[in-house]
This record gives C-alpha cells, structure tokens and sequence, in this order.
C-alpha cells in the first residue's frame, strides 16, 4: 500500500517525532568520542528520548534488541549496539535513529568521524554521501517520481566514484517505519511512483569506498559491505509539499 497523504493532525505530529529526532541526533554528534562504547550511544539516546517525551521506533521492530543502530566503518546499516565495541579515533560511525510520536514514526540518520582524520577519501565519502541525500530531497516535490530523486542521488555518488548500496533503499514513514514506496539511491528520472503533497517519505543514501555488494552479519542484523570497504550512510525524513518539501528531522533554525 503507498504510503497515505497525512492528515493536518497527523502532520502536527509527525513533525513534533522529527524535532525531537534532530534534538536526539543532535546530543549524540556531541558525544560520539575515541573511548565510548556503541552501546553508551544507545543508552544516551534513550535518555535523551526520553527526556522529550517519545518512544523510540527500533527497540522491538521485527526482534531489534535496542533504540538505535550504531554502525561502524565496514558497516553499512543496522549495527547492534554493544559494550565490547569501543570507538578509536578515526573511526565513520553511522547513528540511525527512530521516533514515535502519538503514533506518527519519523527515521533518520547521521554519520560522522571519531576525532579527526587524515584520510581525504572518507572525509570525501561522508560529504559525498550526504550531499546526495540533499540532492535526491531538492527533486520532492507534488508530482515528481521516485526516479528523480533516485537519479539525483546516483548522480551526486558517481561523481566521486562511490558504491551505491543497492540491496537497501529509502522508503515511505509515517504511521509505519516502513511504508511504500521504496525510494532506490539509483534510477531513472521522470520513472517510479509519483509522490503527492502530504506525503511522508525517507531519503537515506548508503555508500562506499568499495563495491556496492553487502551481506548481513550471523547477528541477523548487522549489513556489511562485501569487500570490507568503509560506509557512510545519511538520511532524512521528509513531508512533501505543493511546492517542494520540508525536512521533518532538521532542527527548525537549520533548515536548508
């Protein structure tokens, strides 16, 4: 079923989900430091869910065993969070978080480097990544396609010769995480499932230094890049408008 046009109310507090989603992945940037744990991370996401007044959406979903998947270097997506895994300077770690909010979800996701490095290709990689994202969100708008925003996307990465993750995609949220349409990082424009004002949908880019194969770990959830390259992995949710879009999981004073 495509994804439903939201309801005045329903968009209220959808956007409500979305702000305190910023505010949790906001906090979390600032804590992420060679010595923390992934499993800290967690802990600290909840509490600060908390503290605003959500529920967090992965704790459960189809047997997750925590708030927020923390996915390091060779990890693509959906990283258990853990004691044992400590963070070292110059690590890409990938905080992918979601929120319910009077039982509107909203999902997104940032990625950011432990301490600093040296390194131009993953520094590269990450703003790569992330400016796609941005890319394939300035196509939404009332009546476009998902194969716009799947061409910008694929554009943006090949221009920087990254692996586009093609196992995962973007996809429609709202009353549920995950809702249709999928939302591919690659395609054609002017194709796809056409998208309408009140819509809610994710935009969330994977990519790599490497190929664009992965596999999934014996956890049954942890999602790999095959040849052990390094991820990086963006994502916002996002409301369609007549006109354009409005970013739902960016602080009100960051709008771009």
């Amino acid at each position: 079923m495509m994804t439903t046009i939201k309801t005045a109310q329903e968009i209220e507090s959808i956007r409500r989900s979305g702000q305190m989603l910023a505010e949790v992945l906001k906090h979390l940037k600032g804590q992420v430091k060679a010595g923390v744990s992934s499993k800290d991370l967690a802990d600290q996401a909840k509490q600060k869910l908390k503290s605003l007044g959500g529920k967090p959406a992965f704790l459960g979903y189809q047997g997750f065993p925590d708030v927020l998947c923390v996915s390091i270097n060779d990890e693509v997506v959906h990283g258990i969070p853990a004691k044992n895994r400590t963070l070292k300077n110059g690590d890409i770690v990938s905080l992918d978080f979601g929120i319910v909010y009077k039982g509107m979800i909203t999902d997104a996701a940032i990625t950011v480097i432990v301490g600093a490095t040296s390194d131009n290709k993953v520094s590269n990689l990450i703003k790569a990544t992330e400016t796609a994202m941005y890319k394939g969100i300035e196509q939404v708008k009332d009546g476009s396609r998902v194969g716009d925003i799947g061409a910008a996307v694929q554009k943006e990465l090949e221009k920087y010769n990254l692996g586009i993750v093609r196992d995962l995609v973007g996809h429609g949220v709202g009353h549920n995480l995950h809702e249709e349409p999928n939302i591919p990082n690659f395609g054609s424009s002017h194709t796809g499932p056409i998208l309408k004002a009140g819509m809610t949908i994710a935009i969330e880019p994977m990519a790599t230094l490497g190929g664009f194969k992965v596999f999934v770990e014996k956890d049954g959830w942890t999602v790999k890049t095959q040849d052990g390259s390094k991820s990086a992995h963006f994502e916002h949710t996002i409301l369609v408008t007549k006109d354009g879009s409005e970013i739902l999981t960016l602080l009100a004073d960051e709008q771009v």
